[in-house]
This record gives structure tokens, sequence and C-alpha cells, in this order.
């Protein structure tokens, strides 16, 4: 069978890249398992050729997607794990209301697209094995059915169930706290990172555990290549002495702000900095319904930082 490969590769590649990112947190995994799948497609298409092919590829991406988290497990990573940054900010907010239906609010758990990539959501992903993952994906963000579900990764629908009961089951801490990546907390989020870099920059202690919230956590990704907490820190005393102790490793400090993951950012670059000190990094703020930030994020290893990387250089080219 002769594919049409790049029409194939046109109509299936962004969907079939943000499974496997939301699959595996990582922008350049989810590059290599989507060439991977259209090397696969070419060089071993599938027999039934009268078929759809997109279930096919999905079903593909998915399995090399488990393939890189099992893989990912058998490895000790230094430090807390976090995504690689991606750039949304092209993606519009979803609206600040539930969806209904017949005009009541729907029950289910549902993510929408742009808090599926959030750091958070990734994050909390964290706790599910990759059959867990790859349901509560289809499930809960791409709306699959059981029976679409159960096709793409070679499981009874009964199977199916379980397994999504489980993986709502692992995810429920996440849920009782999230908060969906609206315009209105895309501000409040906005607004918190930046009072709180400038509050840092004044060396103004109070005004910095001001903006925290009791059970504030920061967790600092560095990958063993760079400087950075090995444990998630908690608390607001603890989170806000760290962060005045390293403000000043480095000089020659410029800012980019974007929005990565749902929400903004900042990309801090610094001129010159000591040994093992990175010289850029990403931060980036979620907030509680007061708008006090509830968990700082840091990402700084360099494999983590590509795709925000080649986002910069289109920026400025």
């Amino acid at each position: 069978m002769t594919l049409p490969v790049d029409q194939l590769f046109d109509e299936n590649r962004r969907f079939l890249w943000g499974i496997s990112y939301r699959m595996t947190g990582s922008a350049a995994d989810a590059d290599d398992i989507v060439q991977d799948t259209f090397v696969r497609a070419m060089e071993r298409p599938p027999q039934r050729t009268g078929e759809p092919l997109r279930p096919w590829l999905v079903k593909v991406a998915l399995n090399l997607s488990r393939d890189v988290l099992r893989r990912r497990k058998r490895r000790e990573y230094v430090g807390p794990w976090l995504p690689s940054p991606i750039d949304t900010s092209d993606e519009p907010a979803p609206p600040s209301h539930e969806p209904t239906i017949d005009g009541r609010e729907t029950l289910e758990a549902r993510y929408d697209l742009l808090e599926s990539v959030s750091l958070a959501f990734l994050v909390a992903l964290e706790r599910l094995t990759p059959r867990q993952r790859g349901v509560l994906l289809l499930r809960d963000v791409f709306d699959y059915s059981v029976r679409e579900t159960a096709d793409a990764l070679d499981l009874s629908e009964a199977n199916v169930k379980t397994t999504h009961h489980r993986a709502r089951h692992a995810m429920e801490s996440y849920d009782r706290q999230h908060v969906r990546p609206t315009a209105s907390v895309q501000a409040a989020s906005g607004q918190a990172l930046f009072q709180f870099l400038q509050r840092l920059q004044a060396n103004d202690v109070a005004g910095v555990e001001a903006l925290l919230a009791e059970d504030v956590k920061t967790s600092t990704d560095g990958g063993g290549e760079f400087r950075s907490a090995l444990r998630v820190i908690a608390g607001r005393d603890k989170v806000a002495r760290f962060y005045l102790s390293i403000k000043d490793l480095g000089q020659g400090f410029t800012t980019h702000v974007m929005t990565l993951n749902g929400l903004p950012a900042v990309v801090i670059d610094a001129a010159i900095v000591p040994p093992r000190v990175a010289t850029r990094s990403v931060m980036q703020v979620d907030v509680d319904t007061t708008g006090r930030i509830r968990h700082i994020y840091v990402v700084s290893a360099t494999p983590k930082l590509f795709a925000l990387n080649e986002a910069l250089a289109r920026r400025s080219a």
C-alpha cells in the first residue's frame, strides 16, 4: 500500500504529538514518538487498508509512549521531576464555567485540553501507571468511548472501566484543588508571579511571605545537571527562605514573559553564574482561589528546555 505520507503527517501530527506529550510530559520524547510512529506507518503499515488510519496511529503512539515511561521509571532521576515547558501562547483559555447539558452543569470530571498540559496536571499523572495514564487521557481528555479506548490500548472494555476507576482514584488529590486555566486564573497567576519576583528583588521578606499560601510548595528541576533543591520544599517560611537565599546567584539578568503550559511564565537568563548554576531557568506558579501562590515550579535542566528554546528562536526570527 502506498501511503500519502505528507497528507497523513499533516492531518495527524498535531493530534499524535498532543497525546504523546501528555503521556510522557516530554516535548523531546513526543517529537521522537511521532517520528517513529510515521516511520512504522511507512515501513509496516496496517493490514486493513480500508479503515481509517488515525486509530492505528494512535495505538502505535500510545505503545511507544508507554515504552518511554517504563524506561524512565527504571532510571533514577535526581531531584523532583517536572515536565518540559511548551509554548501555549496561541491556545485560547477555556471558559470560566463548567460546560452544561440542558442547562445543568455536567458531573463528569473532565479535563480540558489546556488544563491537561498544565504542569500540575502532568505532575499528577506521574502517580499513574502507563496503562492508567493512557486510559485517563483517552477517556477524560480526548473523550474516547470505552470501546475506542479498549481498541487503542488492546484492553477489554471491562479492563478499561476498572483501569479508569483506579486512575480517577489516583487523581483525587489533584481533583480536589485543581483550577482550570481560565483567563481570570491566568491573570491572577501572572500577577502573583510578577509580584513575587519584584519582592524577591527588593529583598522584601514580609512581602514575599504575604504572597504565599501557608502550605505552599516548590519543585525545582535541575535534572542533576544544575544546583537545585533535591526534594519538594513545603511551607511558607521554608519556601520564602529558599528563594531569598538564591536570588543573588548570578548577574546580568534578563527576562522573557511567555504563556507556557496554559499559564504565564518567566524565562530568566543570567549572563554570569557560578559553577553548576543554570544560565536559563523557567519559573511558573499555581495560585489558589484567594490568589495566593500554592506551588512554584522552576525548570532549568537543559533537555527540558529544547521546545522552549525553539519557541524563543521563532519569536526573535
